[in-house]
C-alpha cells in the first residue's frame, strides 16, 4: 500500500464541463472532511469526493446521479492501492449532459489521472515502544534511533535516572532494532513493545 506526501492538483475539461481533482494524504477521518472542506469550492456546481482510511472510507456524489461520481473516485484511489487519501474532484457544468457513462468516466478518469501524476510513499506498518534508558546512555540511544531510516521519537519523558522515549518504530525492523539498543548500552537499555 502506498500514500501521498503532498497536495496536487489535475484539471481537464470534457465536453465544456471544467474538472479539477485535488489529491492529499490524510491521517484521520477528521483531517478528510477538513480536506474535502478546504478543497470545496462554494461556487462550483458540484464538489464530489472520496476518502480511504484502511477499511474505512466515503464518497459523496454532491448531487450528480447516484454512482457517478463519488464511487468512480474511490475506484482510483483504490485502483492505485493508496491509503489514507482524499481526493475531491470539483465541476463546473458546461451546459452539455454527460450522461451516466460520461460521468463516471469523467470523474474516475480526472481523479486517477492527478493520483497517477503525484510521488507515492511506501506506508510502513509501525510498531509503538517505550525505550527507557540511563542519562549517559541517553545521547547515544537518541543518536542511534535518529539516524535510523523510518524510525521516529514521539515523546521523551525524564526520570529520576534517565528517561523514557516513545517511539514509532518500523514493525518488521522493530525487533532488530530492539536489540542493537540494549547491545550497545551493556544490557542498560530496557525496550518494552506496546500491546
Amino acid at each position: 500500500m502506498f500514500t501521498l506526501d503532498t497536495i496536487a492538483t489535475f484539471e481537464q475539461d470534457v465536453k465544456k464541463s471544467r474538472f479539477i481533482a485535488t489529491a492529499g494524504p490524510v491521517a484521520s477521518e477528521q483531517a478528510a472532511k477538513d480536506f474535502i472542506a478546504a478543497h470545496s469550492d462554494p461556487g462550483a456546481n458540484h464538489n464530489c469526493f472520496a476518502w480511504r482510511l484502511g477499511q474505512v472510507y466515503r464518497f459523496n456524489d454532491d448531487g450528480e446521479p447516484s454512482g457517478t461520481a463519488g464511487k468512480p473516485i474511490l475506484q482510483a484511489i483504490d485502483g492505485q492501492s493508496l491509503d489514507g487519501v482524499a481526493v475531491v474532484v470539483t465541476r463546473w457544468f458546461g451546459g452539455i449532459l454527460l450522461g451516466s457513462g460520461g460521468l463516471i468516466r469523467a470523474y474516475g478518469g480526472t481523479a486517477a489521472m492527478c493520483l497517477r501524476a503525484m510521488d507515492k510513499v511506501e506506508l510502513v506498518a509501525r510498531t509503538e515502544a517505550r525505550v527507557t534508558c540511563v542519562f549517559s546512555d541517553l545521547a547515544l540511544v537518541k543518536a542511534r534511533l535518529s539516524a535510523m531510516e523510518g524510525v521516529r521519537i514521539e515523546a521523551e519523558t525524564f526520570l529520576p535516572t534517565g528517561a523514557e522515549l516513545v517511539v514509532a518504530l518500523p514493525e518488521a525492523e522493530a525487533p532488530g532494532i530492539a536489540r542493537m539498543l540494549v547491545d550497545i548500552t551493556a544490557g542498560r537499555t530496557i525496550v518494552a513493545f506496546s500491546a
